[in-house]
């Protein structure tokens, strides 16, 4: 772990990545208290530019606080992406384990299926989902979530497959372990690198997605997100170009933070670059 630690530290990607997330993670644990109370609410005159007195990123057209709309659309976003991750890494690596492990016609079965959900367009599928259950926070992590775990399952199936064939796995077989015994105790553990990296990478696709979703007017109206704001403010571009512009801000360093994030635990977990006899 230490080693791992201080290959991650030497990555530039890794350290620019932290501090983009770490300032978006602080800006929404603190978004209480720097700006406390609705950020729905209409505190001043409409449409101030940013830097006006007592508001860093302006007002909208209706007179409310960006600064606090991008703050308290930080959490909500986070929220998202992390569920919606949570979701398809654990649907995608069971799917892609048990594929992976057992092959033949459980293997031919679990791709098939897989398969179904990847003919079809993701963010298509998702708007579909979302308008049948309704624009909610549950239905947009659930068509997020059910919408990624494909590829999860895929990366993880051909985890499994080059693993089972090593000599620890036949040493656990012969040991009469069973076969979940065996995907969850001895071959799982040792694929939890690339599933790690998948895991940042798609956290970022997730937040886009949903902010996507909340552009088009399909997210949940009870709480105010980037892809909202960004979405109504796009009808006043030329006139107030920070009301689209400053959350689509806030959304472009989360996804470059954790695209960061996700090359430099590649590059730090990638076995080719442990020193000879090291172990992460």
């Amino acid at each position: 772990m230490k080693d791992l630690l201080l290959r991650f530290l030497k990555q530039p990607a890794g350290l620019a990545g932290c501090l983009m997330l770490g300032a978006i993670l602080a800006l929404a644990f603190g978004a209480d208290w720097l700006y406390p109370g609705d950020p729905w609410a209409m505190v001043a005159d409409p449409s101030l530019p940013p830097l006006s007195p007592g508001y860093l990123f302006g007002t909208d057209m209706l007179g409310r606080d960006v600064a606090a709309g991008v703050a308290h659309g930080a959490r909500v976003s986070l929220l998202i992406g992390v569920i919606a991750t949570v979701i398809a890494v654990g649907v995608g690596t069971l799917i892609g384990a048990v594929a992976g492990y057992y092959g033949g016609v459980v293997d031919d079965l679990a791709m098939r299926f897989t398969e179904i959900f990847q003919t079809i367009p993701g963010f298509l599928l998702a708007l579909l989902m979302v308008a049948i259950f309704g624009p909610s926070l549950y239905s947009i992590v659930f068509a997020i979530g059910i919408i990624s775990w494909p590829s999860v399952a895929r990366l993880v199936r051909a985890e499994f497959l080059s693993m089972r064939t090593r000599d620890f796995v036949k040493a656990a077989v012969l040991g009469g372990q069973s076969g979940l015994r065996i995907v969850f105790r001895q071959i799982l553990p040792n694929t939890l690198s690339p599933i790690v990296v998948a895991a940042s990478l798609m956290m970022a696709t997730a937040i886009l997605l949903e902010s996507a979703i909340s552009f088009l007017g399909l997210g949940d109206r009870r709480m105010i997100t980037w892809g909202f704001m960004i979405g109504a403010g796009r009808t006043t571009l030329l006139q107030s170009w920070w009301l689209s512009a400053l959350p689509g801000a806030a959304i472009f360093v989360t996804v470059l933070g954790l695209n960061f994030l996700g090359d430099a635990l590649n590059q730090a977990l990638s076995p080719r670059r442990r020193p000879a006899g090291g172990h992460a």
